[in-house]
């Protein structure tokens, strides 16, 4: 009796933890989530925008501290607060959103060091050439919502890019770095 109570205990407590095993999802807050990049001007001041629009997902399992990321920002959304350069990093010369219309990054490798989130790997896709990618995580963390009434994840997250090597090339001959700083600020809603 006492072997089949303990049994009976031990599946139960296996099925608890299978069940909290799960990845939860997650659909991006888009009042919350933003990816601005940066880049060097003449070595003078730094180029800044970012986009506007842009939708995606999170599954996340706290348990077995893994999860993916996949989200798209869209590049006719650009906004550096210059309609003119606006309009010029859309064109064929530089994003050519006509062509390639968005932006997207996929991330499945979730590093923790303890307790810490500190980066999510994976690839980057712009003007249809996709490389890894690897952001480091500044600050994450899941807060119940109490504007929401559900859980929220969300953090800081940052990556250096070579624009080069996803075919954005204009300016190299003017001096322009390669180097392109992306920040993307991500919450995102437990459904």
């Amino acid at each position: 009796m006492r072997i089949h109570a303990l049994a009976l205990a031990l599946a139960a407590t296996a099925l608890a933890t299978a069940a909290q095993a799960e990845p939860a999802s997650y659909a991006i807050d888009p009042t919350h989530t933003f990816a601005t990049f940066e880049i060097g001007h003449f070595g003078a001041s730094v180029n800044r925008g970012r986009f506007e629009k842009k939708e995606g997902f999170v599954l996340y399992d706290k348990v077995a501290r893994t999860g993916k990321v996949d989200i798209t920002f869209h590049i006719d959304s650009i906004n550096t607060g210059t309609p003119p350069f606006d309009e010029h990093l859309r064109s064929a010369e530089i994003f050519d959103a006509a062509q390639f219309p968005t932006a997207r990054f996929v991330g499945e490798q979730f590093k923790f060091k303890g307790d810490k989130l500190v980066s999510v790997s994976g690839s980057m896709t712009i003007k249809g050439k996709t490389r890894p990618a690897t952001f480091k995580a500044h600050q994450f963390t899941c807060y119940d919502s109490p504007m929401l009434k559900a859980e929220v994840c969300g953090g800081d997250f940052e990556t250096t890019i070579d624009r080069t090597a996803f075919g954005v090339d204009y300016g190299l001959d003017f001096g322009f770095p390669k180097k392109v700083r992306i920040v993307a600020q991500i919450e995102a809603v437990k459904q």
